[in-house]
């Protein structure tokens, strides 16, 4: 059941996924913004963390500009294994998320590393230690990525999203000097919820041991702005948000989207899927022997009845006979790889 938010709280929450300033007092910003005081303002969200809707507050960083690839891979697992393989896949500093599906392949997890070659050494200790074939099923194609939740729509599905549809971050490697490497770690972490958040006694970083180039000299509070801003302009954080916890808000209904569409049909029908606005996320994935399912998308609903809607439209616009329904039956991990530099 969904909390009961005051007008503000819901307000506040469609703020928080927004980009937070990148200044010495950014709440400051947001309480003016919003028509309330500092003070109040920081209460709110910490009320919104320990109601369990604010999920984190932190730097969002995208991998592939670190060099880092990724996959989604799924595995059919049998119900007396399900415990002992789910917790060696959560074991994994390298998954970020992992979610028990109602079908035949039952779990499906995302992966990250160097090289798409140690990602294959994964699956296969994985396979190796259980006996159990793991699927790699790679992004060829984004369509939608990084979309906020509605907190104030109270209407139909379509509303349920603060849609970013084109908004893709960018693929190539970016390289970051020391003090970058510095921060970005620092940054990692949930954000302070005080009124200097950024301020290097706050990020857990100390000026003195941070060299500014190669003669030595050391940054000065504003270069560390400067830093962030940086990161964030090269792609490498996509931006310093909250991640609220959808199920909350009163988004219960979950469900993975696999279509077969054809070749030549797949950017169309995937740019289509992508603005449904009940779609957070939309990708073309590759297939594996026996699933020729290559479109997917992860649907959010207040209800089933939503998202059958929602996919029923969207099959019968675009004629596909070929796809499946995967609800999330249980979330078993959710939580941001941390990168060491």
């Amino acid at each position: 059941m969904a909390l009961r938010l005051t007008k503000f709280q819901k307000r506040l929450c469609n703020v928080l996924q927004e980009d937070l300033p990148i200044c010495w007092r950014p709440f400051d910003d947001l309480a003016k913004f919003l028509g309330t005081d500092e003070n109040t303002l920081l209460d709110q969200i910490e009320h919104l963390k320990k109601l369990g809707v604010v999920r984190r507050f932190r730097a969002l960083i995208n991998y592939r500009a670190l060099g880092l690839t990724s996959t989604l891979v799924a595995a059919h697992v049998p119900q007396e294994s399900l415990q002992a393989v789910a917790e060696a896949v959560n074991a994994l500093e390298e998954v970020s998320h992992n979610y028990l599906r109602q079908h035949y392949y039952n779990l499906w997890f995302t992966l990250q590393a160097q090289s798409s070659q140690k990602i294959e050494l994964t699956m296969s200790a994985l396979s190796g230690r259980f006996g159990i074939d793991f699927h790699s099923l790679p992004v060829k194609r984004f369509f939608k990525l990084d979309v906020r939740f509605d907190v104030e729509g109270e209407g139909s599905a379509d509303a349920g999203f603060l849609q970013n549809v084109g908004r893709l971050y960018r693929e190539e490697t970016v390289e970051l000097n020391e003090n970058q490497k510095r921060i970005l770690s620092a940054l990692q972490g949930e954000l302070r919820l005080t009124s200097e958040p950024f301020a290097p006694h706050q990020l857990g970083v100390s000026l003195s041991s941070i060299g500014a180039g190669s003669c030595g000299e050391k940054l000065e509070e504003e270069e560390v702005l400067q830093i962030i801003k940086g990161l964030i302009d090269s792609g490498v954080i996509r931006r310093i948000a909250a991640v609220v916890n959808h199920r909350r808000l009163g988004f219960v209904a979950n469900v993975m989207f696999a279509g077969e569409v054809q070749r030549d049909r797949i950017v169309e029908a995937g740019e289509r899927l992508a603005c449904f606005g009940i779609v957070s996320h939309c990708y073309e994935r590759k297939t594996f022997e026996g699933w020729p399912y290559n479109l997917f998308a992860m649907i959010h609903g207040r209800s089933m009845g939503e998202i059958q809607h929602a996919v029923n439209r969207f099959i019968e616009a675009e004629k596909i006979d070929s796809f499946v329904l995967l609800p999330t039956a249980k979330e078993l991990k959710k939580q941001p790889v941390k990168y060491r530099f």
